[in-house]
């Protein structure tokens, strides 16, 4: 499977949000399982104060070296 066009644009919203340190880990909840998830979100502060979470990446449950095989 070959990566899409939006994985690239959410890798660099994930790379400018780090370099302005606008990250946060945040547990999310599945909403198919119910499962709760740590997810790597961008803080995108609204105009009215608030701040907008935008989840760009999961976090691992489980060892990825168990769970992944890498390129070659």
């Amino acid at each position: 499977m070959a990566l899409q066009p939006g994985h690239r644009l959410n890798f660099d919203t994930l790379l400018r949000a780090a370099r302005e340190q606008d990250l946060a880990l945040v547990e999310c909840q599945n909403q198919e399982t119910g499962e709760m998830l740590p997810v790597i979100c961008a803080v995108n502060p609204t105009d009215d104060g608030e701040n907008l979470l935008i989840p760009l990446a999961q976090m691992f449950n489980v060892n990825p070296y168990d769970f992944l095989t890498p390129p070659s």
